[in-house]
């Protein structure tokens, strides 16, 4: 077991969390804000008492980025979708901010606070908490992993620093973030891999799955030969897991033939209408499509789409 950094957690996972504060809690300081815009002021203009785990509203100057933060790619659409919806309707849920000197660092909401940017507000709702940096750090990546905000490789860094910087066992880390433990460990495996292979899985061009079945792989050029297919040739992971296994064992792979580019566009076609993965397999004589879901919900939602096509 990992023995916990000094100057760590300090009253524990359980306690940082248990203790959360609401979302919508009147407080002095939004009452006066509320006052202040009845009477043509901005929230900067007042003077800001320093909320007790109330909503606050800071200039937006006043705020900056966590460094450590776990999420690194934002989608600028998306952003900018969210900075349209801020301008009609505001910002419902407030950012979670710890204060550092003067000013105000991000422990979860950069989404936010980027499109809030983008909608040239200026001054947003926020909840300021007292967190030494190491609970800063870490409450940025379980709330971002709560939300399912990360890519699978921004998640396995997230609970890598867990294990690594904090001291947790995968145990912990498992219950902190809502997975199991095979999930974690699952996830870590994939800091192993290539970085070429670490980007594809990043970007969504391979699966979490897909990328395992590379993991042993001795060979870099077949390992390499290998994604390659799996990314451009839409194998499956079971077929992926079964190639990379002929090569572990010293015998050539008995790769697939191109796929036809008619029914790559097809299979493309039907990604977009039903909204995920649709593979067309044909042989000699028959074929089949198949459609992927990952949810009760989202199989749900399929049926609901194929039923729809009888009227």
């Amino acid at each position: 077991m990992a023995k916990a950094k000094k100057g760590g957690l300090g009253r524990g996972l359980e306690a940082l969390f248990a203790d959360q504060v609401p979302v919508v809690q009147e407080t002095e300081t939004t009452e006066k804000a509320t006052r202040s815009a009845k009477s043509g002021k901005s929230a900067a203009q007042t003077p800001q008492a320093e909320p007790k785990d109330g909503i606050t509203y800071v200039s937006i100057h006043n705020i900056k980025p966590n460094p450590n933060q776990p999420r690194k790619t934002f989608d600028k659409e998306k952003i900018s979708e969210l900075a349209e919806s801020i301008k009609e309707n505001g910002i419902i849920q407030p950012l979670i901010v710890s204060k550092t000197g003067k000013t105000y660092e991000i422990i979860s909401g950069e989404r936010r606070f980027r499109a809030a940017m983008e909608a040239g507000l200026k001054e947003v709702p926020c909840i300021s908490r007292k967190l030494t940096d190491q609970q800063r750090d870490l409450f940025a990546i379980v709330e971002n992993m709560q939300r399912e905000d990360l890519n699978p490789m921004e998640e396995a860094a997230g609970l890598e620093r867990m294990i690594s910087e904090y001291g947790l066992t995968q145990d912990q880390v498992a219950r902190s973030v809502g997975k199991s433990r095979p999930y974690v460990a699952n996830s870590l495996r994939l800091l192993k891999l290539p970085e070429y292979i670490r980007d594809y899985v990043a970007s969504g061009a391979l699966t979490p799955g897909h990328a395992r079945a590379l993991i042993n792989m001795k060979d870099p050029k077949a390992r390499h030969d290998l994604a390659e297919q799996a990314k451009n040739g839409g194998l499956t992971v079971r077929e992926t897991e079964k190639l990379a296994g002929q090569v572990k064992k010293g015998r050539k792979p008995v790769t697939r033939e191109p796929k036809d580019p008619n029914l790559a566009k097809v299979e493309d076609e039907l990604k977009e209408i039903l909204g995920t993965k649709v593979t067309v397999k044909t042989g000699k004589r028959k074929g089949r499509i198949e459609i992927e879901f990952f949810s009760e919900e989202e199989r749900e939602r399929l049926i609901e789409i194929l039923f729809g096509l009888r009227n």
